[in-house]
């Protein structure tokens, strides 16, 4: 098979401005005579027997050198005037073809909306059982009901999710003491059998879509309510959040506090829905500053903004009689509400409560000065020591991270292809230590895929359909995807498609040098960017034009449904690393069936981390994910994969098939994870 790279430019056209069109021209009469088989020559005429010649007449030299020169300047000018029209005539069909695909893209988001509504997306029982959850919190809020009272309708809420969207339906006008009637009056009798999770934490998608945090949490608490869990999100109101994904958004008009620098400062409390999560929004009154910056992190005061926020969460939980079985904390920012639980809120009515604390790496661990910690009511001469929240290294400081680890039942760390004890040893960053005394709480997880957005066998982008039982839709993709890139259909031809993330920097030389092996091949590369604008795109296009390559194409603007037919299309996908636990690129590359080849072979793991690759799938630390990597695809060349293309597709297919059987989605081993961690808290 040959293989294929391609680029898709936008480049704006400048129209040619028409030439200007001289003043028409009144030309003489003209009259020809051929002389002596001259066919060329104009010759003037003359009259036999008449000396003197009529020169109106005839024409002089200088007046038929005149009307050749005026002749060839029409004609000149109809040339340009015909290419003109010819280059625009062009860019009349281009942008016909691009709004052509823009409109079938959108009936394509049509189409996809339109089915998940009818499969019941929207108000759907967990958005009703979420609404439902946070009218009873601000029922204890404004004394309506006692907080024992809420604990016992938040249990027939939470028993009841199956029926809840077909006995209510609630309104922003309904009043709270009649929706109380209606609570009191609806039977109660299932025991409970989910976990209540309520997240403190710092992002959430799509409300702030910032890092890996915010894909996470939504990503997870989605999973666990779809199998009968409820969930909870407390946040803080940054001024720059995304309102408009919350349904239902209502301000609780009661007083809430948080004690901050000695002593009680109010809170204004928002809630609201999201993909049927019930969302918290904390809003400082007196430090209304905290959270109404442009950025999210990254000022000198982020302990001081987070840990007013770790206490206000804690704060709002006792208030509204909240006892939730997990709380779920995030990274440093909202790690102090470990020591914040345990030394002052766990005897406030959440006994039965347990902590987990999930860390998404360790380049940040929140180091500060000991006194600090004073700000939010904790004692420093407790914490600030070795066996607590003193830092390692720094030993004048305390480390927030190293604080969430000591005072959690148990610490999740997000990973991709690394085991337990690499993370351990080599990736933690001064924490070793700490990380060796407390090992038997580790536990690591891979991320995982929105099955909604990520499934072949129902994305709606796609021309048809497939799966791992059959295959055949593939095919039909990959043909769709070299029509609409105007690239050859051979269907010898390997489809290299390579997308890379801005957060990553380019390997340029690299990237020439496997194209340049690559096209001894016959391979046709495929350069998906994601900005028309970005520096990525920019070294892509040089390099396009340095190796002036038909089999090389660049799609520099983002195209939903052309992303989608890209992953379903491509034989094989080149990945800038499989090192970075937040890149969906290769798990989205396995789902559809397509092979993930790391750009440089030695790229998919890492010089200054020592370990045997080879023994990862007998390591009993290393991830499901980890191991389906490194026994598939992950040691693999592209060289080498383009080479078992074609020597063994039998083999091929086969490891394809097997690879795409794989739930790679947040339900899948990501969600086993946390349920297995959850149990085992909570049993505590």
């Amino acid at each position: 098979m040959g293989t294929s790279f391609f680029f898709h430019s936008a480049t704006p056209r400048i129209p040619v401005p028409l030439p200007s069109i001289t003043k028409s021209i009144a030309l003489p009469r003209l009259s020809c005579l051929r002389n002596n088989g001259d066919v060329n020559g104009l010759h003037e005429q003359k009259l036999e027997g008449n000396k003197n010649v009529d020169m109106s007449q005839t024409i002089s030299n200088d007046d038929q050198n005149v009307k050749q020169d005026n002749i060839w300047l029409l004609f000149k000018q109809a040339q340009q005037n015909i290419l003109y029209l010819n280059r625009q005539r062009l860019v009349a069909i281009e942008e016909l073809d691009k709004t052509s695909r823009e409109k079938q893209s959108l009936l394509n988001m049509i189409k996809k909306l339109e089915a998940e509504k009818q499969t019941g997306a929207g108000k759907d029982n967990l958005s009703t059982c979420s609404e439902l959850l946070l009218r009873i919190d601000t029922m204890v809020l404004s004394s309506l009901i006692s907080p024992g009272e809420a604990s016992e309708l938040r249990s027939l809420v939470m028993n009841h999710k199956v029926s809840l969207a077909d006995v209510f339906n609630i309104t922003s006008h309904q009043k709270d003491l009649e929706l109380l009637g209606d609570l009191r009056h609806f039977s109660d009798g299932l025991k409970k059998n989910g976990f209540h999770i309520i997240h403190i934490c710092t992002e959430m998608t799509p409300l702030v879509p910032r890092g890996s945090v915010a894909s996470y949490v939504t990503g997870i608490s989605r999973a666990l309510q779809r199998k009968g869990h409820l969930v909870e999100v407390i946040l803080p109101k940054y001024a720059s959040l995304n309102l408009d994904e919350v349904q239902g958004l209502r301000e609780v008009n009661v007083e809430a506090s948080s004690y901050y620098n000695g002593q009680f400062h109010g809170n204004r409390i928002w809630t609201g829905v999201v993909y049927g999560i019930g969302v918290t929004l904390i809003e400082p009154k007196y430090y209304s500053s905290f959270f109404s910056r442009e950025m999210i992190y990254g000022y000198p005061d982020d302990f001081e903004r987070f840990s007013y926020f770790c206490r206000a969460s804690l704060e709002y939980i006792v208030k509204c009689g909240k006892q939730p079985d997990v709380l779920h904390l995030h990274n440093w920012e909202t790690a102090i509400v470990g020591p914040l639980f345990w030394d002052i809120f766990v005897k406030q009515g959440l006994g039965g409560t347990r902590i987990l604390f999930t860390c998404h790496g360790f380049n940040s661990q929140g180091i500060e000065q000991p006194d600090k910690l004073a700000l939010c009511g904790l004692d420093p001469s407790i914490l600030h020591r070795p066996d607590r929240l003193q830092d390692n290294t720094n030993t004048e400081l305390v480390n927030i991270l190293k604080g969430g680890v000591v005072y959690s039942n148990r610490v999740v760390i997000m990973t991709s292809i690394f085991p337990k004890h690499i993370i351990v040893h080599n990736l933690s960053h001064e924490l070793e230590p700490t990380l060796n005394v407390h090992r038997d709480k580790l536990v690591i997880s891979p991320y995982g895929l929105d099955k909604s957005t990520w499934d072949p066998s129902t994305d709606y982008f796609l021309p048809e359909n497939f799966s791992a039982e059959n295959m055949n839709g593939k095919a039909v993709c990959r043909v769709a995807l070299l029509r609409q890139l105007g690239l050859s259909e051979k269907s010898s031809t390997i489809i290299v498609g390579c997308i890379f993330s801005e957060r990553h920097e380019l390997d340029e030389k690299r990237v020439k040098e496997v194209i340049l092996n690559a096209k001894q091949h016959g391979i046709q590369f495929i350069f998906m960017g994601t900005s028309e604008r970005s520096v990525l795109n920019q070294t892509l296009e040089s390099l396009q034009k340095e190796l002036k390559d038909d089999n090389l194409k660049l799609v520099p603007t983002y195209d939903e449904a052309l992303l989608h037919l890209f992953f379903a299309g491509s034989d094989i996908i080149l990945c800038q690393s499989f090192l970075d636990p937040t890149d969906e690129i290769p798990s989205i590359a396995l789902r559809y069936g397509t092979a993930p080849i790391a750009l440089a072979s030695d790229t998919s793991t890492n010089r200054s981390i020592p370990f045997d690759r080879s023994v990862i799938n007998q390591d009993d630390e290393a991830t499901k994910y980890s191991k389906l990597i490194n026994s598939s695809f992950g040691n693999m060349s592209l060289s080498l994969a383009i080479d078992e293309i074609r020597t063994n597709p039998a083999m091929w297919k086969r490891n394809i098939m097997q690879a795409m059987a794989h739930d790679l989605s947040w339900d899948g081993e990501c969600y086993d994870v946390h349920i297995e961690a959850y149990s085992a808290i909570k049993n505590m």
